[in-house]
């Protein structure tokens, strides 16, 4: 999860990102050019690029404020779809900057205990395998858990991924206590050395007080190794979802004090303007996005990058 991408000429993540947002950002252009070709900025330009913004699910708010940006600037002139294009990416990469921040793992803890929380589905246990596969091979010692003991297939999901990556898995059979699970990881990890433990949860929506019940469980138990714990709380979004994403953040937040957000399936909708409006609305630290199932389909974000691309823009 490197921001470079050498082996591939310098353009491999965002050949891979842009193509992602294809469908996003087809919809898009195509929307783009019908509305602004041989036609001046007026109020009802205005209103169909606002509608447009709001079926790539960039939010109500967030579509109305870009298209005023847009009228404010260049109003009763004629603009073609390339520099509307333009101009809205700069807007939606002013607007991502701020929430754009890689994970920081501090020296001081041993392990730095990522908590990587989501409703099953969204992609939970594969961007662990994936963060696991970036920090070793940033040198670190990544130790993962087996925290989602409710579905056999997660626990086996996740032990491939630790052979994938060389990581250690701590899992225990199907039903067990995953409060006591973590209780036991965090104390291997710790005994022996390693820099990181990443702890795969249960995401178990339909049934959400005992889902509250055993997050906080596993909070607690955490807590009584290291009061500072878990040092990161990541909550995994599928961008298929759309503005089910916003409910998400709020009942995930509830239950937990998520501090950063990693976006994944952009390939798979043309909802990819959902990332925008979450980082207006929530102000949360995105950390990662993702593009595909493949390992180096996840990769730090970047807002310029990823405004260009979801334009459907080359760099």
């Amino acid at each position: 999860m490197s921001e470079s991408d050498n082996e591939n000429g310098g353009r491999g993540w965002f050949g891979r990102l842009r193509a992602g947002l294809s469908k996003t950002s087809g919809r898009l252009t195509e929307g783009i050019s019908r509305i602004f070709t041989h036609r001046k900025l007026d109020e009802e330009s205005i209103e169909e690029l606002e509608e447009l913004l709001i079926m790539a699910d960039l939010g109500p708010a967030t579509a109305a404020r870009i298209a005023d940006n847009l009228g404010k600037r260049r109003f009763n002139q004629e603009i073609s779809p390339e520099e509307v294009r333009q101009a809205l990416a700069e807007d939606i990469a002013a607007i991502l900057e701020p929430v754009a921040q890689p994970i920081d793992i501090e020296r001081g803890h041993s392990p730095h205990v990522i908590l990587v929380v989501g409703v099953n589905g969204s992609g939970k246990t594969t961007t662990i395998g994936k963060l696991a596969a970036a920090l070793r091979a940033e040198g670190k010692r990544v130790m993962l858990a087996a925290g989602d003991t409710f579905r056999a297939a997660a626990v086996e999901q996740l032990k491939i991924w630790g052979e994938r990556t060389g990581c250690p898995v701590v899992s225990r059979a199907a039903g067990a206590d995953a409060a006591g699970l973590v209780f036991d990881a965090y104390s291997k990890a710790r005994d022996e050395g390693y820099d990181v433990l990443l702890i795969d949860t249960a995401g178990r929506l339909h049934n959400k007080a005992n889902l509250m019940a055993e997050l906080e469980k596993i909070v607690r138990v955490i807590r009584k190794q290291d009061e500072s714990a878990p040092h990161d709380v990541l909550l995994v979004l599928d961008a298929t979802v759309g503005q089910n994403a916003h409910a998400q953040v709020k009942t995930f937040g509830e239950m937990v004090s998520v501090t950063g957000l990693v976006v994944t399936k952009l390939d798979g909708t043309a909802k990819g303007g959902v990332l925008v409006g979450l980082a207006e609305a929530f102000k949360l630290p995105v950390h990662a996005v993702g593009v595909g199932e493949g390992i180096d389909d996840l990769n730090l974000f970047d807002p310029s990058d990823f405004a260009r691309g979801l334009m459907g823009l080359e760099r």
